[in-house]
């Protein structure tokens, strides 16, 4: 069973983690000071247009400024007169000019937030676009007869013209006065906020997304979800009020852990949390992956290491690199690797084993929520994709460069950072009017300089006339030194100390914390507690299917076909695509189908393929084209069905397979659509295909209907004869 684990003990952090009995699907963290700004909502003012860059730079009260490009403005705020779509953002856009903004990426790095003027709204099951009425639509995850029930309830909501609305996965299913509850609850706020912008002049934050705990319930709970454990009292009253009034149904999975051993460890946990912030992550076989950040992209590297399980080279790297591809996709999402991620399998000779690799990495990227798209492993064993940064990387909140090596991961050594101070030192000597060159050094690059190269530095002192001199400071480490160069005028030099009193303390970069770098203004939102008037409804419950009825089949899915789309099996060509002179349309038939679709588990290439397989076919016997529709569409799911449950491409097993399937969808086919079925085997037989001369396709859909018909009338098998 999945659980959602809340740690909020430490005031300085706050931790979310999804698991899987004792697997860590995701995690999140939120710390003090560094609370994501992702979605907050600004009054904004102008400083700065650019029409090189065809954007322009605002202060939305944060330290930086930040970067609203010219296509992110809506055009209710250009200067009318002028026409938008040949207009330059200089000729629209005025300095000091007030805008309502919205986060869309944030800060990273030396770069500003990116900034939009088109303002969305996230609830639980849609998000509301207030000033962007060209959006709208259903969410790309959802597909098939979810996609268009959905659209079904959303036709029905109702809202305000120049406002569109985005229906979120967590909306399948739900009803449309559910739909409409947390759509007037979302016009309520956006009320709220419209109203508190026009109200104030400059710069200030009016609404701040949610926390943690309100944003991973709304985002991340699902039905598959048993219990939300919290270990704080404050944050279970936060959980418990937000379940309330959005689900109330299942607010009593929202539970007070209470146990004596911390919440993480209890589910034993912690450890799988320290490999997120590792370089090298372990793989069950033996093998590794390696994970480095570069300006441009993230590489991953997967090192077969100790992996030996393999019969040959070939197995192992293939073994190797499927373990791979399931942690590369789970540590990107622990981690939330975002950009180009350029991912090094082992070499593989064998196309299937790449093609095997590729669908393994599909997989276990259904359960990611950024949008990821990948190409296939091209013949260097490299494999490109692009990942949605939902939020910053996990190791920007909580780690700094290191200040040896500067983030490089590598230093000099002793004895190549001596040589390079040395060469330094005599490079400034031979300036001129020097006078002296003073160096401070770590101990151990001192010790080399003074004994291994004392010969040299006298040299430079006879040949330059200057003195140089050498301070090893214990605070100092490779490759950092201080050098200073001293003129003739420079009156330290009538002045000189003791070369051990020279040496200066150096402050520990490493002692920085995130304390210190905390923004110097923290503002508060305008808007604060805004809540729906009323609890959400409930929708009610299914009725249960009476008892003896027949239930319809449960089947796994297919595995995923390879990069191109396989060819239908080979008894779906045969049904109605051919077209002659007589064609007759099929009413009902789409309907018929919509709902055989809800009943069994497709295959997403099967969903595309079986509406078109529906089109007018050439029926010579327009008397039957009602009961033939229906018998076509039950069919169709029929070996459909028969295909996942093959799991083959295409079906060329024997006509058991298939007759198995067709007698499982007349098994579950509602009573009333029977005898239309008996009616079509009747009328479609060889007896009148001389006079009718049906088309081939119509003979196959009928011998398959009369088989189902046969599945579940067994006397009528004895009485009809295709």
């Amino acid at each position: 069973m999945k659980r959602m684990l809340i740690n909020a003990t430490q005031p300085e952090e706050r931790r979310l983690a999804i698991v899987d009995g004792q697997k860590l699907l995701d995690y999140e963290i939120e710390i003090e000071g560094r609370e994501q700004r992702k979605g907050n909502i600004y009054k904004a003012v102008v400083t700065r247009v650019e029409p090189s860059l065809e954007a322009c730079f605002v202060d939305y009260g944060e330290d930086r400024h930040g970067f609203l490009p010219f296509k992110e403005i809506s055009r209710s705020y250009f200067t009318p007169g002028v026409s938008p779509s040949q207009a330059r953002i200089n000729e629209v856009i005025r300095e000091g000019q007030e805008l309502l903004v919205q986060v869309e990426k944030e800060e990273r790095g030396n770069k500003g937030a990116a900034l939009t003027t088109f303002v969305s709204l996230a609830g639980r099951y849609v998000v509301l676009m207030p000033n962007n009425p060209r959006g709208g639509g259903v969410s790309r995850r959802i597909e098939g007869e979810d996609r268009a029930e959905l659209k079904e309830a959303m036709d029905q909501l109702e809202y305000p013209n120049g406002m569109s609305i985005i229906a979120r996965t967590a909306g399948i299913g739900r009803t449309a006065p559910e739909l409409q509850w947390d759509l007037n609850y979302l016009l309520k706020l956006w009320t709220a906020i419209d109203g508190a912008g026009k109200g104030g002049k400059g710069a200030f934050l009016i609404y701040q997304e949610s926390s943690l705990v309100i944003r991973a319930i709304r985002d991340y709970f699902n039905n598959d979800i048993g219990d939300i454990l919290i270990d704080t009292d404050d944050i279970y009253e936060q959980a418990q009020q937000f379940m309330a009034h959005v689900m109330p149904e299942h607010a009593a999975r929202v539970k007070r852990y209470r146990d004596d051993a911390a919440l993480f460890s209890r589910f034993q946990i912690e450890h799988q949390i320290e490999s997120a912030y590792a370089r090298t992550v372990q793989l069950p076989s033996g093998g590794a992956i390696v994970i480095d950040h570069t300006e441009a992209l993230v590489s991953v590297d997967v090192n077969s290491a100790r992996a030996i399980k393999g019969g040959d080279i070939e197995e192992t790297a293939t073994r190797t690199n499927l373990e791979a591809a399931d942690e590369v996709a789970r540590q990107m999402r622990l981690r939330d690797l975002g950009g180009l991620i350029v991912i090094d399998f082992i070499d593989m000779e064998e196309s299937k084993n790449r093609r095997e690799v590729e669908n393994r990495l599909r997989d276990a990227l259904r359960q990611d929520r950024a949008r990821v798209q990948f190409g296939t492993i091209s013949k260097f064993g490299l494999m490109e994709m692009s990942r949605q940064r939902l939020k910053p990387a996990l190791s920007e909140g909580s780690s700094i460069p290191c200040p040896r090596c500067g983030g490089s991961g590598h230093i000099r050594d002793t004895e190549s950072s001596a040589l390079q101070i040395l060469r330094i030192i005599q490079e400034e000597s031979m300036k001129d009017n020097t006078a002296a060159v003073h160096c401070q050094v770590p101990v151990e690059v001192a010790s080399f300089l003074l004994n291994e190269k004392r010969t040299e530095i006298a040299k430079i002192e006879l040949k330059q006339r200057v003195a140089v001199l050498m301070v090893p400071n214990k605070t100092l480490e490779t490759p950092n030194y201080r050098l200073e160069r001293l003129k003739h005028d420079d009156p330290r030099l009538d002045h000189i100390e003791a070369s051990y009193k020279l040496a200066e303390e150096v402050e520990d970069p490493t002692a920085v914390t995130r304390r210190s770098q905390e923004p110097t203004n923290k503002q508060t939102p305008v808007i604060k507690g805004v809540l729906p008037d009323a609890p959400a409804p409930v929708a009610e419950p299914r009725e249960p299917r009476p008892e003896g009825s027949a239930r319809p089949p449960v089947v796994a899915s297919a595995p995923q076909p390879p990069m191109r789309q396989p060819r239908l099996p080979l008894p779906l060509q045969h049904l109605p695509l051919q077209r002659h002179r007589s064609k007759v349309s099929l009413p009902g038939s789409r309907a018929f189908l919509a709902s055989a679709m809800r009943r069994w588990p497709l295959p997403r290439w099967q969903r595309q393929h079986l509406p078109q397989l529906l089109k007018p076919p050439a029926v010579a016997n327009p008397a039957a084209t009602d009961a033939t529709a229906k018998a076509v569409a039950a069919v169709v799911a029929a070996m459909a069905i028969g295909t996942a449950s093959a799991k083959a491409h295409p079906v060329t097993a024997t006509a058991k397979t298939t007759v198995k399937a067709v007698a499982a969808v007349a098994n579950a086919l509602p009573k009333a659509v029977l005898p239309a079925m008996r009616r079509t085997a009747h009328r479609v037989t060889p007896s009148a295909a001389p006079r009718a001369k049906p088309a081939r396709a119509v003979k196959e859909a009928a011998m398959a209907a009369t088989v189902a018909v046969a599945a579940v009338t067994p006397s009528l098998a004895t009485r009809t004869q295709v």
